[in-house]
């Protein structure tokens, strides 16, 4: 099991010498008022000017070394948090990339986002904080309380009376904080998810004249964060001023106290002074501590919701089991595959079909019917409820899971392009020759248009491909799937934004000089797969039908229906 220890352990040593650097300067420090209070009471009564003189430079060059290691140590503390909070952002970033698909779902993308985000920073804040006040600030309050003792115990003892109730203050701040904290987390969570949506949907949100209903939607959501910040602040804020109250009542006992026993000649004015030097260093401290466990607080919610992360098994730990074989004479099968996302009714039920090398198999059925996942099973985003699923005889369970994906190439209903040029787009950090290239793009039908671009696959494409049409961002999303030949090739309704004649060409590029890949085309259109070797009709997670399209057409009351209403389309060739 992860946790923060995991990552700052690295860094002890590092962390230890900047500690120890502080130390040292904060000692330097309490040493100031000391070095005062012989000045006042002892050498300017006695006129000597040579302890003045040595007195004030030894004040100087403490003062002095306390300053360089104080800045010293806190760049030190500024590096660790740094490196520290680097270390978990790369690893939640890894982490999130891996993670299974019914995780993600479990944890949803904005709440994964918010702590890549606002959770690290947190934690990253509370590092640099607690090792800039977690040393310094002990050593200001015991070490000034033992300073106090030394000048004067009786006024000592007076000011020592208020610490139990600092002492209570700060552990409420600790118990109260971490939940609340928590909470303002989860608030932030659903913020963010109706911010990403809104800024998804722009468009569509417009169209529709949503704008007004949207605003309302983000204001409930940011109002319940604000009332979470507040309900947190509120608690929180109170503890300060609390705290400042004892404070100052403890100065008006030690001025009181201090006064009246100058007045009988039962101590010095140098040692009051030095006594409120003191005092004022101990109010600060406190006053950093009760800063510090703010930040503590939200960190530590922060670090509880990433280790959650950073703890949940990935992908990467898939153990390769020992399952039943199948049929190595088949490229592809699944064998009574039964499958429910919520485990609650089943979205796939007893799904049986078998593919040779180099076949193909057209997918179509009413949406939800469950065409997308019988493709995320076989790609194993997700693990079979029961049955098996065969890839060359091999259960897909049984396959290393970066061995299994290799075989695949996709282009997937809500496929993504980013921020960059059409090559880079297409060629998506693989080393492919620019031969191997061209023919994709001719394959895809992309080459036509990238031609009457000024800067052809230079040409800079807006984040998801928005400066594209619709038919451009799917050809160029094929260009990358046909780009490098895989084993199985899987068409996720691709071809739904082309007109019917580059869908014919696209098939015809795909039956030519892809006859060798197992394929699998999931679409609307019977056009798109009335060619394929088999079609199976999905009908509320059953399969309806299998064959041809001439059987189908013949046997297959669903398939006739939808044929039927989409005839003109489908004669078109």
């Amino acid at each position: 099991m992860k946790n923060l220890r995991y990552y700052l352990r690295p860094c002890y040593r590092v962390m230890a010498l900047g500690l120890a650097v502080k130390s040292v300067g904060t000692f330097l420090e309490l040493l100031l008022p000391r070095l005062l209070t012989d000045i006042i009471d002892i050498h300017v009564p006695a006129k000597d000017t040579n302890e003045i003189i040595r007195s004030m430079a030894m004040m100087f060059i403490f003062a002095t070394l306390a300053c360089i290691m104080n800045i010293f140590a806190n760049r030190n503390a500024a590096g660790v948090a740094r490196d520290v909070t680097r270390n978990i952002r790369h690893d939640l970033f890894d982490k999130t990339l891996y993670l299974a698909n019914d995780k993600t779902d479990a944890f949803t993308i904005p709440s994964l986002e918010s702590r890549l985000t606002s959770d690290t920073y947190h934690v990253h804040r509370m590092i640099g904080m607690l090792q800039r006040m977690g040393i310094r600030a002990p050593i200001i309050t015991i070490g000034g309380i033992v300073m106090t003792f030394i000048i004067d115990p009786r006024l000592a003892v007076a000011f020592l009376a208020i610490m139990p109730f600092m002492a209570f203050l700060v552990y409420v701040r600790v118990a109260k904080g971490v939940p609340l904290f928590a909470f303002v987390q989860k608030a932030s969570d659903k913020m963010v998810t109706v911010v990403r949506e809104n800024t998804q949907g722009i468009r569509v949100i417009k169209a529709l004249s949503r704008t007004a209903y949207e605003r309302d939607r983000f204001n409930h959501a940011n109002e319940d964060l604000r009332g979470q910040e507040i309900h947190a602040n509120r608690i929180m804020s109170l503890i300060n001023p609390m705290m400042n109250l004892f404070l100052y009542a403890g100065m008006i006992i030690v001025i009181v106290f201090g006064a009246y026993l100058v007045d009988k000649g039962l101590s010095k004015a140098g040692k009051i002074i030095a006594f409120m030097s003191y005092f004022q260093m101990i109010s600060r401290s406190f006053m950093a501590v009760g800063r510090m466990f703010i930040m503590y607080s939200r960190g530590m919610a922060s670090s509880d919701r990433i280790m959650e992360i950073l703890n949940t098994k990935t992908e990467k730990d898939f153990v390769v089991g020992k399952h039943a074989k199948g049929d190595p004479s088949y490229a592809l099968e699944f064998n009574h595959v039964t499958f429910s996302y919520l485990k609650v009714k089943d979205n796939l039920k007893d799904i049986n079909f078998r593919m040779r090398k180099g076949e193909s198999l057209g997918i179509i059925g009413a949406t939800g019917s469950g065409k997308t996942t019988i493709l995320s099973l076989l790609m194993r985003f997700y693990d079979v409820d029961k049955g098996n699923i065969f890839v060359d005889g091999i259960d897909v369970r049984d396959l290393d899971i970066t061995q299994l994906r290799q075989m695949f190439s996709i282009v997937a209903q809500n496929d993504f392009l980013y921020g960059g040029s059409i090559r880079e787009n297409i060629m998506f950090g693989r080393e492919l020759g620019e031969d191997r290239l061209q023919q994709a793009l001719l394959d895809a039908q992309a080459s036509d248009f990238i031609e009457t671009m000024e800067d052809g696959l230079e040409h800079m494409l807006a984040i998801r491909g928005s400066n594209l049409s619709g038919g451009q961002r799917q050809r160029v999303l094929l260009a990358r799937a046909l780009a490098k030949k895989p084993s199985i090739l899987i068409l996720d309704d691709s071809s739904s934004a082309l007109d019917y004649a580059t869908d014919a060409r696209l098939r015809k590029a795909l039956r030519q000089n892809y006859s060798d890949v197992t394929r699998i085309i999931v679409a609307q259109r019977v056009s798109s797969i009335q060619a394929c070797d088999q079609i199976i009709v999905l009908d509320h997670g059953e399969i309806s039908g299998i064959g041809t399209h001439g059987e189908l057409m013949e046997s297959n009351s669903l398939y006739r229906e939808i044929s039927d209403s989409q005839m003109g389309g489908a004669l078109l060739e």
